[in-house]
């Protein structure tokens, strides 16, 4: 039941942009917290790989958490696509973090989608190292330091976003 209640909470705030759009700047609390070195973790891609989040020290990560039932996640999955193939060789990485329960799911999802970049499968653990998730779709976006720069939950203006990716890559 508790499950239950969670994925409808979820699903609520993804569905009400004015409750789950968080302005720049506000920090996650003790874990993850904004201008923090992001905590690195070890998750294994959907291809078998292992992705190691300091793989990437010196490229902009956009670690993007998002589930094949929230409908603006999915939304803005083309972009991110999109970005990826136009920014990797400037210096970007996104990192899909899928928070679906099971791997069943999302690897229809992408076998029906073309993905540029990486998925994992993301849990409450996982969330936690950076603050928590409590929304869908959910975005950090961390510099090539390491250093969590931004970070927003729910849909959000997407050029806003590509602004802030373009100044940390230094394209415009």
């Amino acid at each position: 039941m508790s499950r239950l209640l969670r994925v409808l909470g979820l699903a609520a705030l993804c569905a009400c942009p004015s409750i789950c759009t968080v302005a720049a700047g506000i920090a996650a609390g003790p874990a993850g917290r904004l201008y923090a070195v992001a905590p690195d973790f070890v998750r294994t891609d959907l291809s078998g790989r292992p992705l190691r989040l300091d793989q990437f020290r010196g490229r902009v990560v956009l670690l993007n958490f998002w589930a094949t039932w929230c409908s603006p996640c999915i939304e803005e999955i083309p972009t991110f696509s999109r970005w990826q193939r136009h920014f990797a060789d400037g210096g970007l990485q996104i990192i899909g973090v899928s928070m679906d329960d099971g791997e069943g799911e999302v690897r229809r999802f992408v076998a029906k989608h073309d993905i540029a970049y990486p998925i994992i499968m993301g849990d409450a653990k996982l969330g936690e190292l950076f603050g928590g998730i409590f929304g869908l779709p959910q975005s950090i976006l961390i510099d090539a330091r390491g250093r969590i720069v931004y970070r927003s939950i729910g849909e959000r203006n997407i050029e806003t976003l590509r602004s802030r990716i373009a100044g940390l890559i230094g394209i415009h």
